[in-house]
C-alpha cells in the first residue's frame, strides 16, 4: 500500500479515534490485582436451556446461511415477545431484521438513515458509539447536556435544539435505561417528549437493550407513542445474558426496514445460524430468564449506591441498567480521566472516566455493577480506604 493510500485513509478517518472505553480497559487491565468494574457486560451465565438449544443446533448441522433478515423462527418469537413485554406490535416478515449485537443495527440504522450534512441529536451523557457511527455517515452528532436536569431530557431543551437547528435534523437518539447514568423515562416523559416528536419529520431511534433490566416500573418504548417514526434496537445480550452470542434486532415500518435491509445485508450477510436458533430459545421459551438477573441486579445497585454516598460521591440512583453514574467530590481529581487513573493504580479498582460519555459527562465516574457481590464488596472497601486516604492527606497539608 503506498504512503499517499494510508494518508488518505488517516484523512478520511481523522475523526474517527478508538473507543475511550476500551482503551482505558486495556490499560486497568494491565495493573496486577484490578478489579475492573469497567465493561457493561453480564456477569451471569447464559441460561442453561438456550445453550442447550445451541448445542442441539450444532449437532443438526444448522451451519449454513440463514436469511439475511433472520431465521423466520427467531422473527415470530421476537415479534411475540416484543408484543408480550411491551406492548409493540411488528410484523414478523417485514418489520424485523436480526442483527449481529445491538452494535450492528446501530451502525446500520445510523448509516442507512444519515447523510452527508445531516445532524442528528443525542442527549448525553450517551453510549459514545453513536457518536463515530454519525461521523462515519459524516452527519453531525448535536449534544443536548441534560447533567442539570437529573441525567434527563426534558421536552423545552428538545424543542429548542430542533428548533435550532430546523430541517438539518434527521433523528434523534434515546437509549434508556440509560447507559453510563442508568436513568429510564416515566410514561408521562415519553408522553411529553413524544408529544414534541411527532411535530417533527425526523426519525426516533430507540435503543432499549436495557429494557428487561428496569427497578420498579416496566420498560416503556418510545416506540409506543411513535410507531411510525421509530425505529427499535434491542436484542439478548443483557436480556440473556448472551453478549458473545452477538444477537440483536432491528425494528421499524415496513417501508423503512427494507431499507435498513440493504446496508444490513451487504454488511454481514446473516448473523450465525446457531445463534440465532439459540436466541429462538431465549425469546420463545426464556421470556422470563431476565427477571432473576434483575433482581441481583437490584441487590447490588443498591449496595453500591449506598457505599458510594457514603464515601461523598453524588449519585443519581439508578432505575435500571447495571451502571452507577458518580460526581466526583470537588476535594478529589476533577478531571474524569486523571481521577479514575489515579484510582486504579493506587486503589486496584478500574472505572470508565465519565467523560468518554459526551456533555455533562466530565467530572464523573461509571461503575459497573456487573460484577459479583463478593467484587462488589471489595472495591467499596479499596474506594473507602483511597477516599480515607486522601483526607488524611489534606488534614495534614492542611
Amino acid at each position: 500500500m503506498t504512503h499517499s493510500l494510508v494518508s488518505k485513509m488517516k484523512k478520511e478517518l481523522s475523526l474517527i479515534q478508538p473507543s475511550d472505553i476500551l482503551k482505558f480497559d486495556q490499560e486497568a487491565s494491565a495493573i496486577p490485582g484490578i478489579i475492573k468494574l469497567t465493561i457493561g457486560e453480564p456477569d451471569f451465565n447464559t441460561p442453561e436451556h438456550v445453550k442447550e438449544a445451541g448445542k442441539r443446533s450444532i449437532d443438526h448441522n444448522r451451519s449454513h446461511y440463514a436469511p439475511p433478515n433472520g431465521t423466520p423462527e427467531l422473527r415470530q418469537a421476537i415479534s411475540r415477545f416484543l408484543e408480550k413485554k411491551y406492548g409493540l406490535f411488528y410484523n414478523a416478515d417485514h418489520e424485523i431484521l436480526v442483527t449481529a449485537g445491538a452494535t450492528e443495527a446501530i451502525y446500520t440504522v445510523l448509516t442507512s438513515i444519515l447523510n452527508p450534512g445531516d445532524k442528528v441529536l443525542m442527549p448525553t451523557p450517551i453510549f459514545p458509539l453513536y457518536i463515530p457511527d454519525a461521523l462515519l455517515a459524516k452527519a453531525e452528532p448535536v449534544f443536548m447536556d441534560t447533567s442539570d436536569n437529573g441525567f434527563v431530557l426534558s421536552p423545552e431543551l428538545l424543542e429548542k435544539t430542533l428548533a435550532e437547528h430546523g430541517d438539518a435534523v434527521k433523528a434523534v437518539i434515546f437509549n434508556f435505561p440509560c447507559n453510563p447514568t442508568g436513568v429510564t423515562y416515566r410514561r408521562d416523559q415519553i408522553e411529553a417528549l413524544a408529544n414534541v416528536l411527532k411535530k417533527h419529520d425526523i426519525f426516533v431511534i430507540c435503543d432499549d437493550i436495557y429494557s428487561e433490566l428496569t427497578y420498579g416500573e416496566r420498560h416503556i418504548s418510545m416506540a409506543e407513542y411513535l410507531p411510525n417514526q421509530a425505529i427499535v434496537i434491542n436484542g439478548a445480550s443483557k436480556s440473556h445474558a448472551m453478549t458473545g452470542w452477538r444477537i440483536g434486532f432491528i425494528c421499524a415500518p415496513a417501508a423503512i426496514t427494507t431499507e435498513l435491509g440493504k446496508i444490513h445485508q451487504f454488511t454481514i450477510t446473516s448473523t450465525a445460524t446457531v445463534a440465532q436458533d439459540a436466541a429462538l430459545e431465549a425469546f420463545e421459551n426464556g421470556i422470563d430468564d431476565g427477571v432473576h438477573m434483575r433482581a441481583e441486579y437490584q441487590k447490588r445497585r443498591d449496595f453500591v449506591y449506598e457505599a458510594m454516598s457514603k464515601n461523598g460521591f453524588d449519585c443519581v440512583k439508578p432505575q435500571g441498567a447495571f451502571y452507577l453514574f458518580a460526581k466526583i467530590p470537588a476535594h478529589m481529581i476533577q478531571n474524569s480521566m486523571d481521577f479514575s487513573r489515579d484510582l486504579a493504580h493506587k486503589a486496584k479498582v478500574a472505572v470508565i472516566p465519565g467523560g468518554s460519555f459526551g456533555p455533562g459527562g466530565e467530572g464523573y465516574i461509571r461503575i459497573s455493577y456487573a460484577a459479583s457481590m463478593e467484587q462488589l464488596q471489595e472495591a467499596m472497601r479499596r474506594i473507602a480506604h483511597y477516599v480515607e486516604t486522601l483526607k488524611e492527606q489534606r488534614s495534614v497539608q492542611q
